[in-house]
């Protein structure tokens, strides 16, 4: 079982996000005005792959965050591993990022075709 509080967390420090006051079972991580993360412990979690498009300035302190936590695995691809890389489709940038509770979140700054 998860542990909701460490992965709101873990996802709210990566996105430069605060965490938010808990709301019944749930501890939230407001991305932004119409989406919200809220994370739960109440039962098993089944790792799940989130992706978001952001901007080259949300994408980059992301990065520098990722290369300060050696513990964090990070990398260009599924196919190249957690080479600590990143990606360059589709002309932007892209990493996948092994979040501790088994998630995985994809950030990138362009559309892949």
């Amino acid at each position: 079982m998860a542990d909701k509080r460490a992965a709101a967390t873990f996802f709210a420090e990566l996105m430069g996000l605060p965490v938010g006051a808990p709301s019944g079972p749930f501890v939230p991580v407001r991305i932004n005005a119409d989406l919200t993360f809220d994370f739960d412990d109440r039962g098993p979690v089944e790792p799940g792959h989130y992706g978001f498009l952001v901007d080259d300035d949300t994408f980059g302190a992301v990065l520098e965050r990722l290369r300060q936590w050696p513990g964090v695995d990070y990398g260009s691809g599924p196919q190249h591993g957690w080479d600590r890389a990143v990606n360059h489709l589709s002309g932007g940038r892209g990493v996948y990022v092994h979040a501790p509770d088994g998630h995985s979140y994809e950030l990138f700054t362009a559309v892949p075709e």
